[in-house]
């Protein structure tokens, strides 16, 4: 696999991801703690996934979903273990390197980072997710790790689930994507080359019409392809719920694995939708969704 810690994402903190990966080689036995949510879930199966490629001894628990923390409260990790803890924070206030807390246990937060795009290294900022910070790890860790490449094509899912795709252009949720893509973690389709694209994705989005243009799709050039698409997205592009960043990624860049029918984000959507409110259920749900995940390599 190619080096995603060499990418423009992480050049502001791989010596701090590097430190990490160190102390995790180091330790004799791990604990990943994450919440019960489908953020939690990808980062903490993420880390396991290397763990169980490189016989890592670990331990993992999820903790209650962030909705059913109070506003005024922290989640806090469990103190007093033996080993190492790995604590996920994917809800976190978004911190910058330089001002993350000295703790003795591994604090996995959203980190504030710069990209530097085009030939004249222009700046662009943006948050660094846990998700993507883990799948790092992970890579660095086991490069070649069955499980490893099996988990790795989520690795840009967090940044999806992230607000900022919601206001403009994410320059790190595009860096990792398309650093996946080059290193065939998946291939991008359009959305009619999508089999069994999840439903509701797309607000106003006509179902019927998508059906008919997917059936003829193979038969059009690119400028009917074009122009066939606008008139299905013309209701959308209307739709005040869904930002153009997003929904040009619904449309243009879809993810698709191997021989799966189902397309990544659809598989996050799937699995946000089917994800249960009460906490201690949703902890179970947590469990057995990793279980699958890490020996499907799929969501659902």
């Amino acid at each position: 696999m190619n080096d995603l810690l060499q990418t423009a994402p992480f050049h502001d903190i791989q010596s701090h991801i590097e430190g990490l990966v160190e102390k995790i080689r180091e330790a004799e036995m791990v604990h990943i703690h994450a919440p019960a949510d489908l953020q939690g879930l990808l980062s903490l199966t993420t880390l396991e996934s290397a763990f169980l490629d490189t016989g890592v001894s670990y331990r993992r628990r999820f903790l209650p979903p962030h909705q059913h923390i109070p506003r005024d409260e922290r989640q806090a990790p469990q103190s007093s273990l033996d080993g190492l803890l790995i604590f996920i924070d994917p809800f976190e206030d978004t911190w910058t390197i330089e001002d993350l807390p000295l703790t003795d246990f591994i604090h996995i937060t959203p980190l504030s980072v710069t990209v530097r795009l085009g030939s004249n290294q222009s700046e662009r900022r943006g948050a660094l997710d846990t998700v993507a910070q883990c799948a790092a790890i992970a890579a660095a860790l086991s490069p070649n790790g069955q499980k490893t490449r099996l988990i790795r094509p989520f690795a840009s899912t967090g940044l999806w689930l992230r607000e900022a795709l919601d206001t403009t252009f994410d320059p790190i949720h595009t860096t990792v994507r398309d650093h996946l893509r080059a290193e065939g973690a998946f291939r991008i389709v359009p959305l009619p080359e999508v089999p069994t694209p999840a439903t509701g994705m797309i607000p106003d989005l006509s179902e019927r019409m998508l059906s008919r243009l997917r059936k003829g799709w193979s038969k059009m050039d690119a400028e009917a392809r074009s122009g066939a698409l606008s008139e299905l997205l013309m209701p959308a592009l209307r739709n005040p719920t869904l930002s153009t960043p997003r929904l040009e990624e619904l449309v243009w860049h879809r993810l698709m694995l191997g021989a799966s029918d189902v397309d990544v984000m659809s598989q996050v959507h799937l699995a946000e939708q089917s994800w249960p409110n009460e906490a201690g259920k949703a902890k179970i749900h947590a469990s057995k969704v990793a279980d699958n995940f890490l020996k499907s390599g799929l969501l659902i």
